[in-house]
């Protein structure tokens, strides 16, 4: 037979964690969304190495 005390224990713990891995797993996603801005923000103020970089492909098959 299980112990009720035990098993509250058990269950309130177990509750703690998943609250805790919440608030980290929400802390990382503030955190990516936070560097996904100011790596936007970089490209934006970024300028191109030559001007006519890119502006043009020529391909032969």
């Amino acid at each position: 037979m299980m112990d009720i005390a035990a098993l509250s224990m058990a269950k309130s713990q177990a509750s703690l964690a998943q609250a805790a891995s919440l608030q980290v797993m929400s802390m990382t996603k503030d955190m990516a969304q936070q560097q996904g801005q100011q790596m936007a923000e970089m490209l934006k103020s970024a300028t191109a190495p030559h001007p006519n970089l890119g502006g043009s492909l020529d391909i032969s098959v």
